[in-house]
Parts: structure tokens; sequence; C-alpha cells
């Protein structure tokens, strides 16, 4: 009888001692995510500053140019085709090769 009584109260122990540590984890756990959420509802409700305007005008400026670069070749390559220079081939080609690049 003794064994069995010793027995069972080492699994209350182990039982008590789980069932601490799971609380314990869980109570953890709980503070870390409402800390989480705090820091975002914090983070939504802030302000976000406008981005640099210096940052996109390089951007925009360099499309133009390369587009302006690409008309001025196609209206080159269509005067060659209009004085006879090229043929339809060739013209087909280089303005293939022109809107590709």
């Amino acid at each position: 009888m003794p064994g069995l009584i010793r027995g069972m109260a080492r699994t209350a122990v182990i039982a008590g001692t789980a069932t601490s540590v799971s609380n314990r984890v869980s109570r953890r756990q709980y503070n870390r995510w409402s800390q989480q959420d705090e820091q975002q509802a914090q983070q939504e409700a802030e302000p976000q500053p406008p981005p640099a305007p210096s940052e996109p005008a390089p951007a925009a400026a360099a499309a133009p140019a390369a587009g302006d670069d690409r008309i001025a070749k196609l209206q080159q390559l269509g005067d060659l085709k209009a004085q006879g220079i090229l043929t339809d081939e060739e013209f087909a080609a280089e303005k293939a090769r022109i809107l590709n690049s």
C-alpha cells in the first residue's frame, strides 16, 4: 500500500508541475501577443512620412530621354525607308531591334 500511495503522490506532483509550467507558458505567450498587437496598432496609427520628392525625379527624367531617343531613331529609320535606302525587310528588322532595346 505505501508503494501505491507513493506512486499516486509522484503522479500528482508531476501533473501539478506540468499544469504550472503550461499556465506560465500560456501567460508569457499572451503577454507577448498583447505587446505585439499594441506595437502594431501604434505603427498603424503613426502617419507615414511621404517619400522624398527627389527620388522619383531622376527615374522620371530618364524615361522620356530614352523614349525620345527611340522615337528619333524610328523617325530616321522611316526617312531612310521613304528615301528607298532601306528595304521593307531591313526596315522591319531594324525597327524590331530599336523597340526591343
